[in-house]
C-alpha cells in the first residue's frame, strides 16, 4: 500500500469511496510516525520506551490479532455441553457483481435468508421441532487468492429450546436438517425480499436457475475445533502480512493453499491488482460481520447457566433447579 496505493488512487479515483480512501491511508500509516507515538516508562529504572501507534481500522490486518484472541476466549466460555454443526451458506458466482455494487443489501439478504432458513427447518417437527434454536454467523468474503467469494459460516449447537414444553430438544449427532431442503429455502428467502425491494432486476437471471449450495458439517463434540478454525476469519481481512513474500518491481507475491491441499503455492499480482482485490472485501460502514440469533441473540432473556442446565438435563445429567 505504501508503494503502490497512491498510483492506484490516481487511476481509480472515480470508483473509490471516501471509506476506501480512509482505509488506504490508515493501512499506509499504521505503525509509522505519522500516527503518533505512545510512551511507556518503567517505575523502577525510569527507562522510557516509545512505540508507534496503530491505526485501529477494522480493515487493517495489523490491528486485529488481539481482538481475535478476546473473541475466541469469550466464545469458548459460552459453549453448551452438546454436539455442534458448522453450516456454510454460499451464493452462486452470478450474484457476485450484485454484492460488489450493493454490498449492504447483498450481505443483509445473505444473513437474513440463511438465518431464516435455519429457523424454519429447525421448527419442523420432522427434524428437531423447536421454536427457539440458537446459532451465530460469521461473514467471510474472500477466497484463498483474495478473489471475491461471499459466504457465511454458522456455528450451530445440535438442538434448541421448545418454549412451550420448557425443554431442550436435541438433533442427532450426524443430522441437523436436510441440506437440499435448507438450500432451497435459503434461495427462496434470499430472492423474495430482493424482488419486493425492486432489486431482483439488478441480478443475473442465471443465478435463480442454479441449485444453491449449503454445506453441513457435523462436528460432534469438537466444539473447540470449530471455534479455533473460525476465529482467524472473524477479524482479519483477505490476507495477512506473513503471507506476503515479496514486494518488488510493481508486483506483489504471496503464498496460498488450494482447498484440500497442504502444499504451499505462490501467486504474483501487479500491485494495483493486489490493492483492488483487497478493497473488494471492505464492508459497508457500520456493517457487523458477526451476528447472533435465537437463544444466542442479545435479546434472549435466558441466562447462560440455565441454557447449560437445560442441555445437561436433556442429556440425562443431574442439574440444579432451573428458575422459570
Amino acid at each position: 500500500f505504501q508503494q503502490y496505493a497512491d498510483a492506484f488512487i490516481g487511476q481509480n479515483r472515480a470508483k473509490l469511496t471516501a471509506q476506501h480512501l480512509k482505509i488506504i491511508r490508515c493501512i499506509q500509516t499504521c505503525g509509522t510516525p505519522a500516527t503518533g507515538w505512545i510512551g511507556f516508562d518503567c517505575d523502577t529504572c525510569m527507562n522510557l520506551q516509545y512505540v508507534e501507534r496503530s491505526c485501529g481500522n477494522r480493515m487493517c490486518p495489523s490491528c486485529q490479532s488481539g481482538k481475535t484472541e478476546q473473541w475466541l476466549d469469550k466464545r469458548l466460555s459460552e459453549q453448551l455441553p452438546t454436539h455442534y454443526f458448522l453450516i456454510t451458506f454460499t451464493v452462486p458466482k452470478e450474484l457476485h457483481p450484485f454484492f460488489i455494487h450493493k454490498p449492504k443489501e447483498g450481505f443483509t439478504a445473505l444473513f437474513n435468508a440463511a438465518s431464516g432458513a435455519l429457523k424454519e427447518l429447525a421448527a419442523n417437527p420432522r427434524f428437531i421441532g423447536v421454536d427457539l434454536p440458537g446459532f451465530f454467523g460469521v461473514l467471510h468474503t474472500w477466497g484463498r487468492t483474495m478473489d471475491f467469494h461471499p459466504h457465511v459460516h454458522f456455528v450451530v449447537p445440535g438442538g434448541g429450546i421448545d418454549r412451550k414444553a420448557g425443554l431442550w430438544r436435541s438433533a442427532t449427532e450426524s443430522f441437523y436438517v436436510p441440506g437440499r431442503a435448507l438450500a432451497k429455502v435459503f434461495k427462496g428467502k434470499f430472492r423474495g425480499p430482493l424482488r419486493d425491494a425492486g432489486l431482483d432486476e439488478c441480478t443475473d437471471p442465471a443465478a435463480w436457475t442454479k441449485h444453491w449450495v449449503v454445506d453441513l458439517q457435523a462436528a460432534g463434540q469438537n466444539r473447540d475445533g470449530i471455534l479455533k478454525s473460525l476465529a482467524p476469519y472473524v477479524f482479519k481481512t483477505a490476507i495477512t502480512d506473513n503471507r506476503i513474500v515479496s514486494v518488488d518491481k510493481g508486483k506483489v507475491t504471496f503464498t496460498y493453499r488450494k482447498s484440500g491441499s497442504n502444499r504451499q503455492r505462490r501467486m504474483t499480482l501487479a500491485g494495483s491488482e493486489f490493492i483492488r482485490r483487497y478493497l473488494m472485501h471492505v464492508l459497508p460502514s457500520g456493517f457487523m460481520r458477526i451476528r447472533h440469533y435465537g437463544f444466542m441473540g442479545s435479546g434472549c432473556s435466558i441466562p447462560q447457566h440455565e441454557l447449560v442446565a437445560l442441555v445437561r438435563m436433556a442429556h440425562g445429567f443431574e442439574v440444579d433447579a432451573i428458575e422459570h
